[in-house]
């Protein structure tokens, strides 16, 4: 009897052990990765454009309540250094895929380490079908991180099958870099270097 039980003892950790070994980082996320690069986290606000005074010039506030859709991406880097990652949005918004890339440079090891990208306001406006944009407009963002051709990591805001995105068709070209916006100057310390053009 006693023998049974450490069987059947030894049989369950074995269980809990691989469950636990297998069970997603994340209850919203699907997660495909593991070497040197691991997605972490997405995040996905609506925000107004930055205001800024200056002189010299006659003032011109931003137009409306018009928000931005940002994408924020943290992810860990184990590398000492690396010279060049590119980061690729998919971003489902209102049954439409908007496809993007960030190339980053100079990046040093550690676990929060960031990229993040924009979608206009009036690319939201146009593609809203008349219905009122809000944070679930946006339905699911796959994010992958690709070193020399090669994805290294991959991650899904929401649960869906690998490559979810692969079969739907693409609208490129409206998925903006921070250095892009009116975004630009703010946050330095706060995301990766951008590769200049």
């Amino acid at each position: 009897m006693q023998k049974r039980h450490l069987i059947t003892e030894t049989n369950f950790r074995f269980v809990l052990a691989v469950f636990l070994g297998f069970a997603p980082l994340s209850g919203e996320a699907q997660v495909r990765g593991g070497g040197d690069f691991q997605i972490t986290k997405i995040m996905k606000n609506l925000i107004s454009t930055p205001q800024f005074s200056y002189g010299g010039a006659e003032q011109h506030p931003p137009g409306g309540a018009d928000r931005w859709l940002e994408v924020e991406v943290e992810f860990a880097a184990a590398p000492e250094f690396t010279d060049e990652l590119t980061v690729k949005y998919f971003i489902l918004f209102n049954g439409r895929l908007f496809t993007g890339e960030v190339t980053h440079v100079n990046i040093p090891a550690g676990r929060e380490r960031r990229s993040v990208v924009y979608v206009t306001p009036r690319t939201l406006v146009r593609f809203a079908g008349n219905r009122p944009i809000a944070a679930n407009s946006v339905q699911n963002v796959a994010v992958q991180i690709v070193q020399q051709g090669v994805v290294k990591a991959e991650l899904s805001l929401a649960r869906a099958q690998p490559q979810w995105y692969a079969t739907i068709p693409q609208v490129t070209g409206l998925v903006l870099n921070k250095n892009e916006t009116p975004f630009a100057p703010l946050y330095w310390d706060r995301y990766e270097q951008i590769k200049s053009r």
